[in-house]
C-alpha cells in the first residue's frame, strides 16, 4: 500500500465508530487517506479524530464559508475509493445517481475503482430496495464487500453488521496490490444461467446470477487481460474497459460464441451453470391448460462446453471448469477433471451454506490436473476469484 491513495467515505451509521482503526490500519501500511463523511456522520465518529489519524484535512460540505471543496479533484486523486460503513440511504443515492452532499458528489466524480461496506439493521439488509440498489451498483462496477452476520445495534442477531475492519483492510489490499500480471492475455469467461425455452413464455433454468463469473471478469481485467464475458439471463453488466460483455439466453448461443472465442483465448474459465436439458421439441404457440392430469415434456441433452472445448484444447491454453455438486463432491470433481480435459476444476456445495446460487459469497475447492488440492474457507466471491486467479497465475509462471 505504500504511497497508494484512499478516499475513504464515512455515512451515519453507528458502525462509524470503528472507522479511525481502519484508518490507522491504512496509514501504518504505508498509505495516503483523505475522509470524506456525510453530516449524519459526525454524529457518531469525531471528525477531529479522524483528521488527526489520517493526517489530513477532512471534507464534510460542498462549501464552507467562501471555500468550495473540489469534490472532482478528490474524485480524481484517489487510486481507489473506499465508503464504510455504507448506509441503506447512501446505498440508495449511489444507485440512482442522487448528489446532495460532498460524498455523493466525490463519488459520482471517482474515476477509480469504489468499493463500499454496508451497514444496517436486518430488516433493512433483507429489504427488496436494497437487494436492487446493490445489484445496480454491481452492475455499475462497484465492489461491494459484504456485511456479516451477527448482534445488530438494534439488539438483534442477524445480517448487516458491517464487515470486520481487517477484513475490509484486506479486500483493499489485495485491490491496490493488483498489477498487470496478465497483461495481453485474453480470457474467455461464461457465467450465468441459460434458458431453453418450453414454449413463448415458459423456460427450464436454475437460479444461477452470474455473480461469481462477473467477479472473475473484473479480477482478470483489473490484471490487464482482455476478457470477453458470455453471460446467460442476468441483470449484471460488467463495467471494465478491458472486458466485452456478450449476452445470450440458450445453451446452445452459449457454446456458439465460446466457440468462436475459444481459439484465440489463453485462458477459458466455464464457471456458467448451463442447463443439461432442454426440450426436445419447442413449442410454437403458448401451451394451453388442457384437461389432462399431467402434462409430459420429452427432454434432451445439451451440448456439454467444457467437454467439446476441452477436446479441442491446445497444451499451451488452460481451462478452468466449476462443478456444483450435493454428494460424493469429491470423485465428482476428480471425474470431471479428466472426462473434461481441465486444468482446474472448482468445487463448490450445495451443503455449505455460503456457497450456491444467488449468495455474495462462496466456499471452493480448487482440483488441478495433478490432483493437487487446495480447499478455501468462506470468503466473498470478490475474493474467491482473486484465490482462482492466483492459481492461474502461478501455473502460467510454472509452465
Amino acid at each position: 500500500m505504500q504511497g497508494k491513495k484512499i478516499l475513504l467515505g464515512i455515512t451515519g451509521s453507528i458502525a462509524a465508530y470503528k472507522i479511525p482503526a481502519l484508518v490507522r490500519l491504512f496509514v501504518k501500511a504505508g498509505a495516503e487517506v483523505k475522509v470524506v463523511m456525510t453530516p449524519a456522520a459526525a454524529d457518531f465518529v469525531s471528525p477531529l479524530v479522524l483528521s488527526t489519524i489520517s493526517k489530513n484535512t477532512l471534507s464534510m460540505h460542498l462549501s464552507t464559508n467562501d471555500r468550495w471543496e473540489n469534490h472532482v479533484m478528490l474524485g480524481r486523486w484517489a487510486d481507489l475509493m473506499l465508503i464504510a460503513p455504507a448506509s441503506a440511504n447512501t446505498i440508495a443515492k449511489m444507485a440512482n445517481g442522487l448528489c446532495d452532499n460532498l460524498l455523493m458528489a466525490s463519488y459520482l466524480s471517482a474515476t477509480c475503482p469504489v468499493y463500499l461496506a454496508p451497514a444496517m439493521d436486518e430488516d433493512m439488509y433483507h429489504h427488496p430496495s436494497f437487494t436492487q440498489n446493490c445489484e445496480r451498483l454491481l452492475a455499475y462496477g462497484n465492489i461491494i464487500i459484504p456485511a456479516n452476520h451477527g448482534e445488530l445495534a438494534s439488539g438483534l442477531i442477524g445480517f448487516g453488521r458491517m464487515a470486520e475492519i481487517e477484513a475490509i483492510f484486506q479486500h483493499v489490499q489485495y485491490a491496490l496490490q493488483q498489477t498487470q500480471r496478465l497483461s495481453g492475455k485474453k480470457v474467455l469467461i461464461t457465467a450465468g444461467p441459460t434458458y431453453e425455452n418450453i414454449d413463448p413464455v415458459r423456460f427450464i433454468g436454475n437460479y444461477s446470477s452470474g455473480k461469481m463469473g462477473l467477479a472473475l471478469a473484473m479480477a482478470f481485467a483489473s490484471e490487464g487481460a482482455i476478457v470477453t464475458l458470455v453471460i446467460g439471463p442476468s441483470q449484471l453488466k460488467a463495467a471494465h474497459p478491458n472486458i466485452e460483455q456478450i449476452n445470450v439466453q440458450s445453451a446452445q448461443q452459449m457454446f456458439e460464441i465460446c466457440q468462436q472465442h475459444f481459439t484465440g483465448a489463453n485462458i477459458a474459465i466455464m464457471s456458467a451453470a448451463v442447463a443439461d436439458y432442454k426440450p426436445k421439441h419447442l413449442a410454437t404457440e403458448k401451451i394451453k391448460k388442457g384437461q389432462e392430469a399431467h402434462l409430459t415434456i420429452e427432454l434432451e441433452k445439451t451440448i456439454d462446453i467444457l467437454k467439446t472445448l476441452g477436446a479441442s484444447k491446445r497444451d499451451e491454453q488452460l481451462l478452468i471448469g466449476f462443478a456444483l455438486e450435493s454428494q460424493d463432491e469429491e470423485a465428482y470433481a476428480l471425474k470431471k477433471l479428466k472426462e473434461k480435459n481441465a486444468d482446474i476444476i472448482v468445487l463448490n456445495s450445495l451443503r455449505d451454506a455460503e456457497a450456491g446460487f444467488m449468495k455474495d459469497t462462496n466456499k471452493v475447492t480448487l482440483y488441478n490436473k495433478d490432483e493437487r488440492k487446495t480447499t478455501y474457507e468462506a470468503k466473498s466471491k470478490r475474493m474467491v476469484a482473486q484465490d482462482i486467479l492466483e492459481e492461474v497465475i502461478n501455473i502460467i509462471n510454472t509452465k
